[in-house]
């Protein structure tokens, strides 16, 4: 068998590498469709859209999103729990629904029987997966959709999955042997901890291991772990960007220099002050539009922070790039992959009256995430060891996220502190 190309071509060329005007006009008509239907069928946005006085005929074309409200994501929550299970924004009964996924929130979201979403498989196309690779998803399969979707879309294009999900580094490793896997889906972190694994169980990562092409997210990416895991691996590292509840709505190429904007979604990046949409190259939220019949999110705000770039891509493709995520507009913050809300560490503080003073706070250790909660208690002859017990215990199983306590000393932490202290860096 030839070498495989893993660098040039397009799943969706017409839409990919149309003309901009074109794709505005097919994007025009997908905005005034899905406009038309949730407004029919979702009763909670159709409130939305009489709450300021505008009909489906008001909403034809991309721009005239700006009449419509934007939704954060941080609100999903209240707008659900006043309305179990969906708020009201989904378009259509349970007989639409295959699976129910849960996000830390709660928030729920209703899985389409008929998965037709194709974003995620455009970008791992463009980051060099093809039919016939076995590729091993290591994301989260509990309750989340993330690593059902990328299953889903590794189907779609032909590929072998592997649904490993997270841990058991060793298994995971014998697996990639065993099965000459070519493809590995995660996040960078977890990818280092395979490849410190592989090498202390006696393996050489270019002779043992077979990996050609990574497709990570969920966390940051820094050029520096990049390097040196293309270079220890031999192989080629791509990133995106997506929520649980929209997808995919970035991906590099080959040729990396910002992430191409997914096709057959809206993304606006607008001032989260005025409302208004940002000039290109200034930093604005990541608002965004997906054309899902049964869960129709219209101007859903992430809460990330970005900037687009026009510039011309030798990858032939001619959307906008995003620049990355350049920090949140609120506290929330992403930790090993999952989002973590001020409100759940209020949640979890507020179990153990022992604790008069708490902040959650971020690291980063050996490319590593590190969530330690710092807290004064009101009581400093407690039981630490019994408090340190229970709260990390908590911690799990209301953040998803492992992390440590560190008891302090009273007056350490400043009157009205943050909830979150996100102190990574990144090159």
């Amino acid at each position: 068998m030839g070498e495989i190309d893993r660098t040039t071509g397009y799943w969706r060329p017409e839409l990919e590498t149309s003309d901009p005007q074109a794709r505005q006009e097919y994007l025009d008509g997908k905005v005034a469709e899905i406009v038309a239907h949730a407004y029919a069928h979702a009763p909670g946005f159709k409130a939305k859209m009489d709450s300021v006085g505008a009909q489906p005929g008001d909403v034809t074309k991309v721009a005239d999103l700006a009449r419509l409200p934007i939704t954060e994501k941080s609100d999903l929550v209240k707008i659900q729990q006043a309305d179990v299970p969906f708020g009201g924004l989904m378009a259509g009964d349970m007989s639409h629904v295959r699976r129910i996924y849960v996000s830390p929130g709660p928030i729920y979201e209703p899985g389409d029987r008929a998965y037709a979403d194709d974003r995620w498989t455009q970008a791992l196309y463009a980051g060099g997966f093809r039919p016939g690779d076995i590729a091993q998803v290591t994301f989260n399969f509990n309750l989340v959709p993330f690593a059902f979707n990328l299953d889903e879309s590794l189907n779609r294009l032909g590929c072998v999955s592997i649904p490993a999900g997270v841990g058991n580094t060793e298994l995971q490793v014998q697996i990639m042997k065993d099965l000459q896997v070519q493809g590995y889906l995660g996040t960078p972190s977890f990818l280092a901890a395979l490849a410190d694994k592989a090498e202390a169980l006696g393996y050489d990562l270019h002779k043992d291991l077979n990996l050609q092409v990574a497709f990570v997210a969920a966390e940051m990416l820094p050029e520096s772990l990049r390097t040196s895991l293309q270079e220890r691996l031999g192989m080629v590292i791509r990133q995106s960007y997506g929520t649980a509840e929209l997808n995919c709505l970035s991906f590099e190429c080959q040729h990396m220099g910002g992430m191409h904007l997914a096709q057959d979604c809206v993304v606006e990046v607008m001032d989260p002050q005025s409302g208004q949409p940002v000039e290109p190259g200034e930093v604005g939220e990541v608002v965004a539009t997906i054309f899902d019949k049964t869960y129709p999110l219209i101007r859903l705000g992430t809460g990330d922070l970005t900037s687009l770039t026009y510039d011309t891509c030798a990858c032939g493709r001619t959307a906008p790039k995003m620049t990355g995520v350049l920090g949140r507009v609120d506290q929330v913050t992403k930790v090993r992959g999952m989002f973590v809300h001020p409100s759940g560490v209020q949640q979890v503080a507020a179990k153990f009256p022992e604790v008069k003073m708490y902040q959650l706070v971020v690291t980063r250790e050996a490319n590593q995430d590190v969530m330690t909660l710092a807290c004064e208690l009101a009581d400093p002859s407690a039981d630490r060891e019994m408090l340190r017990s229970g709260l990390e215990k908590e911690i799990k199983e209301v953040l998803r996220v492992k992390g440590q306590v560190n008891f302090q000393e009273p007056g350490s932490l400043p009157e009205g502190c943050k909830v979150i202290d996100d102190r990574r860096k990144w090159d």
